[in-house]
């Protein structure tokens, strides 16, 4: 059974950090590309930063220098550090795995997706 958990969700203050975990099972982990997605609250779900196979990797260009993806293959395991948290980065973190080979910010290249984890940046 596929499984991604994701946590480290917290409420911070604006400037703080927080790393977000996502632990899977149920599949190859070094087979599939991950990604990290958020979501505001009533928008639809965007791509904030993708990790492929072979460890390229892929960021939404307004949040490529606050923050940084990257994988565990021996701990199944892909983690997202944030840095100089901003109100306007409050959202629900989702963690996913696609088949593609190259890191992708598209949804729909994503098959297998966790509950989410919540951050809340306030000012």
């Amino acid at each position: 059974q596929v499984q991604l958990v994701e946590s480290g969700g917290d409420s911070v203050q604006a400037g703080g950090s927080l790393t977000l975990t996502c632990l899977t099972s149920g599949f190859p982990f070094t087979s599939r590309t991950m990604g990290w997605f958020r979501q505001f609250p009533g928008k639809v779900r965007e791509g904030v930063a993708s990790i492929a196979q072979d460890g390229t990797t892929n960021y939404l260009p307004s949040l490529k220098s606050r923050f940084t993806i990257t994988r565990d293959n021996a701990k199944n395991t892909v983690h997202l550090q944030m840095y100089s948290l901003k109100p306007e980065d409050t959202a629900r973190y989702y963690c996913a795995a696609g088949d593609k080979y190259f890191a992708t910010l598209y949804t729909y290249n994503y098959n297998d997706w966790g509950q989410g984890t919540q951050v809340t940046v306030s000012s």
